[in-house]
């Protein structure tokens, strides 16, 4: 019965959050001048009036189902990585180099290797605070924050001064092969009589975001790497005793966090962009920390708060547009409900610690930091 309590309260919590989030935004709405119901109406036309607007829900949810993972997996095993944003930015440029070399390669080959370098440029990215950690001791917070700058400022000087396009004032790469690209699925959906328009954006990576989602709960919960990482995040102390590697898990856990991270590319250079593009990302890997905290740091609950923010990117187009309200009201939005679910985990975590219950799914070891 408790269990079954537990759980009703982990999927009440963030929604009620986000309900304050949005009462938080109508306040801002009314303070402006505008009706809040009128912009939260428009808002939710914008998202769900079309198909066309559906579509682009998902297509803005998709590289937040993938920062999402990378925060939630590491979480997993107590670790905070807030490098997300540098792991993609590392991902996606080593995706683009991959497929400017594949030119000629068949596609089965092309897409395969392409997005073995999105993912291992990811992970290798975030190995290395994994390794500092595990080895030294160096906290992942402040390693994973300070190598974003680094991938950020990394690839902006090899994009601008090595992979630049010929003839190009623009920072970015030429396209890549066409055999590396990811399909566009509206004709496959116009095909099933969903009327897609063809400039819609939303590709293929959809369907490699929902198998990420897949694979994370597969590794967490069926294999035995992911019960180590499992046994980590909950007592370090105690999984060491039992026998498992806190060095080894550590650093295997962050390196397949920023496999997560490193596959945006899929979206943003395989099915989007086609080439890697200077500052490209506006924040998604932050973004991630967001969907993460909103899920509960569940491979199952990202895709639900990756939505809910793909929902409020698409209709803040509509309200920019019709009213005179700012789309930085979708901003205030998403960061009251970040600090909502901040506090709504932490009051859960204290009454559970009180009642003598198990903790909430915040890690220790990221608790202790």
């Amino acid at each position: 019965m408790r269990n079954a309590r537990a759980g009703i309260v982990d999927v009440l919590s963030p929604l009620l959050a986000v309900a304050a989030a949005m009462l938080v935004g109508g306040l801002v709405v009314l303070a402006i001048g505008e009706n809040p119901l009128t912009v939260f109406a428009i808002l939710l036309r914008g998202a769900f009036g079309s198909v066309d607007g559906l579509a682009l829900v998902l297509f803005n949810a998709c590289p937040l189902i993938f920062a999402g993972l990378a925060v939630a997996f590491a979480f997993r095993a107590g670790l905070f990585n807030i490098g997300g944003e540098g792991q993609l930015y590392i991902g996606s440029l080593l995706c683009a180099v991959a497929g400017l070399a594949l030119d000629g390669v068949p596609a089965v080959l092309a897409v395969p290797a392409a997005l073995v370098a999105a993912a291992g440029g990811g992970a290798l990215w975030a190995a290395v605070p994994g390794y500092l950690k595990a080895r030294l001791g160096v906290h992942e917070v402040i390693n994973t924050i300070m190598m974003n700058f680094i991938a950020i400022g990394l690839t902006s000087y090899l994009v601008v001064n090595v992979f630049r396009e010929a003839g190009q004032m623009t920072p970015q790469t030429p396209r890549i092969a066409v055999a590396a690209r990811l399909p566009r699925l509206a004709p496959a959906l116009q095909a099933i009589g969903i009327p897609v328009p063809d400039a819609n954006p939303l590709n293929a990576s959809l369907i490699v975001a929902l198998a990420a989602v897949a694979a994370a709960w597969f590794i967490l919960y069926r294999t035995r790497l992911g019960y180590e990482i499992r046994a980590v995040g909950e007592n370090p102390k105690a999984a060491e005793y039992a026998g498992i590697s806190v060095r080894r898990v550590t650093v295997a856990a962050m390196a397949l966090s920023g496999a997560f991270a490193g596959l945006v590319a899929t979206n943003e250079v395989m099915g989007f962009r086609y080439r890697f593009l200077d500052n490209f990302s506006g924040g998604i890997g932050f973004l991630g920390i967001a969907v993460a905290l909103l899920g509960r740091n569940s491979p199952l609950g990202v895709l639900p708060a990756a939505l809910l923010f793909g929902v409020l990117n698409t209709g803040a187009l509509e309200v920019d547009v019709f009213t005179d309200v700012p789309r930085e009201l979708i901003l205030v939005i998403q960061a009251v409900t970040i600090v909502l679910v901040v506090v709504v985990n932490e009051v859960l975590r204290r009454r559970r610690r009180a009642a003598g219950g198990p903790e909430d799914d915040v890690p220790e070891r990221a608790e202790a930091s």
